[in-house]
């Protein structure tokens, strides 16, 4: 992949190979759970409270054994932390309820229109040079394919739409300030996916006393209650898998955002959705027509020639400086 090459031109390490192929592994997985969870579960509050749960409870364990190493909480980084916390959640929330009223398709064309946008913000925020000609036409492609695909969706949602466009508003700033914690505030990256999975667990509570899933969770099994949703093997199953995938898409996740820029985890996620569409077509019943995934295609086709832009060379030699020490002493941890 050419943002591959280029993460190892600009001296990410060898082991960014590893972390991009695991990141592949967990999102493309991540994406077909969840929209199985969802459907068998539609509760989507509950479902996102029990995969925060896991990650927490599997940093501390892993901890604990002498596994791995994760951070104690430190009031100094909980309050950079804590509106990570709130910043994730506000995005995987209004992913899932994108996935309980859309089809996987949907979300994925969506989510290829955001690189553009992440590439300007990438610049004004985090220092690095603007997209090459190359990658901005990669970009460019990229945004017309998901354009070309919406123009083909026979099953449009007005509510599924309107969660798309929360989302996409809350991704953007997901994507920027997630970054621009990881690289400044020094944790271990268990740390970080202890730190931000036990921070959103309490909003996510009152979140789920708002929407009123808490509540229905609380009538099951109460005589003369509707429940709105029943405990089934085939819940708790997907449940499950989607806390194991869970853990590991919030540590495969925090691991890439440091080795990459903001861009280019962007881009990235979008790639390793390839494979989703292609399990979701053998799956699933409401999947795109053969001209919405030609389209979905191109999108996929034109993010492979994307290149990773460097960072400016106009940034103070103490900028460069200050990071490179907060750096060193994140891998001494």
């Amino acid at each position: 992949m050419a943002f591959t090459s280029s993460a190892y031109q600009g001296g990410v390490g060898a082991g960014v190979a590893f972390t991009v192929g695991l990141y592949v592994v967990m999102s493309s997985s991540m994406l077909v759970i969840n929209k199985l969870a969802v459907t068998f579960l539609p509760a989507p509050t509950l479902v996102l409270f029990a995969q925060l749960l896991t990650s927490a409870l599997a940093a501390v364990g892993l901890n604990a054994m002498g596994v791995v190493e994760a951070d104690e909480l430190h009031m100094d980084k909980v309050k950079r932390f804590y509106i990570v916390a709130l910043v994730f959640l506000g995005t995987i929330f209004a992913n899932m309820k994108t996935l309980q009223y859309a089809n996987v398709e949907t979300f994925i064309v969506f989510r290829s229109s955001t690189p553009l946008l992440i590439a300007v913000l990438d610049y004004m925020c985090l220092g690095r040079e603007m997209p090459s000609y190359r990658s901005l036409g990669s970009l460019m492609f990229v945004t017309m394919g998901a354009i070309g695909y919406v123009m083909t969706d026979k099953e449009f949602h007005v509510n599924a739409y309107t969660w798309v466009m929360v989302w996409f508003v809350v991704f953007a700033v997901d994507m920027v300030y997630i970054k621009f914690v990881v690289d400044t505030v020094p944790m271990t990256n268990w740390g970080r996916v202890y730190y931000q999975n036990l921070l959103a667990l309490p909003p996510l509570l009152c979140l789920g006393l708002f929407t009123g899933e808490v509540q229905s969770a609380l009538t099951i099994g109460q005589e003369g209650i509707e429940p709105a949703f029943q405990w089934t093997q085939n819940s708790l199953l997907a449940l499950g898998a989607s806390c194991v995938c869970g853990v590991g898409m919030s540590y495969s996740g925090f691991r890439l955002r440091k080795e990459v820029s903001a861009t280019s985890f962007t881009v990235i996620g979008i790639l390793c959705k390839l494979g989703t569409v292609a399990v979701n077509v053998m799956i699933w019943d409401k999947h795109a027509s053969a001209t919405g995934l030609g389209f979905l295609l191109v999108c996929m086709v034109a993010g492979f020639f994307y290149q990773q832009a460097p960072m400016r060379s106009s940034l103070s030699p103490k900028a460069s400086g200050e990071m490179k020490e907060l750096s060193d002493k994140e891998d001494k941890a």
